[in-house]
């Protein structure tokens, strides 16, 4: 298990970068959830949760009225909900539609990272009913080239998700040019080691950051290693990855 003890660092334009297990967690049952990114720390419409879930049978989860997507970062398990169940493990992510419940059942520790959107906050409203979860593989997925990088769209509206793109995607040593999207973004390193840019200011990132992005804010990732980095990426409205501005993102 990965633990770290950095604190989380504010960059320009509300761009904040945090680790996977700052601050005091909530428990219910083996779960313990860290929240990383929401409304109440500056968010507008997305969150990113990382939820660390003990041995044993989980309590039962989601039921929120938004989409929820998880992405296993550790650990492997099954997901049990009315319909069926489905073996997880690392690079695995499961879409959650609204009023769709689970738990989790597992030998050993697992650490999943989640983003709801849009972000119920801490009282989140209940659905009833929902469609059942899916499970989507990293492996299964189509690769798509954007330049030097790739990228792999794990959950969007093929899915069954109209709110939400979920992504694994790949950057190449070196650093890209500045940009902006018309879209507000979650990051998760997943491997490799960099800085994290927005505007003139940058910090160190390195497998667990987490990473949030203010609609419209100019920022890079730096792959400062010698090997590929691996991320992944949420984002709210739904959309595709390889759409990017450069320059000022102006008013």
């Amino acid at each position: 298990m990965i633990v770290f003890a950095r604190m989380a660092v504010d960059l320009e334009g509300g761009c904040r970068v945090s680790l996977l297990h700052e601050g005091s967690p909530r428990e219910h049952g083996t779960v313990r959830a860290f929240q990383q990114i929401g409304r109440a720390n500056g968010a507008a419409a997305i969150s990113l949760r990382v939820l660390e879930v003990g041995p044993g049978r989980s309590p039962t989860l989601g039921g929120a009225a938004c989409d929820e997507v998880l992405y296993v970062f550790e650990g492997k398990g099954m997901l049990r909900f009315e319909s069926g169940s489905q073996p997880i493990a690392p690079d695995a992510s499961i879409y959650i539609p609204p009023g769709a419940r689970f738990d989790i059942l597992n030998s050993e520790p697992m650490t999943i990272v989640s983003s709801r959107c849009p972000d119920p906050g801490e009282s989140a409203p209940m659905a009833t009913g929902g469609a059942p979860p899916r499970v989507v593989r990293l492996d299964d997925c189509k690769s798509e080239e954007t330049g030097d990088r790739w990228y792999r769209v794990l959950v969007d509206h093929h899915i069954g998700s109209a709110q939400v793109t979920q992504f694994v995607g790949a950057i190449p040593p070196g650093r890209a040019p500045d940009h902006y999207h018309e879209y507000e973004e979650v990051l998760c390193l997943l491997s490799g080691r960099g800085r994290m840019w927005a505007g003139d200011k940058s910090t160190p990132i390195e497998r667990g950051s987490c990473i949030y992005l203010p609609r419209r804010q100019v920022h890079c990732v730096e792959n400062a290693g010698d090997s590929e980095l691996r991320l992944l990426g949420v984002f709210y409205p739904s959309g595709s990855p390889a759409v990017r501005y450069f320059g000022g993102a102006g008013s």
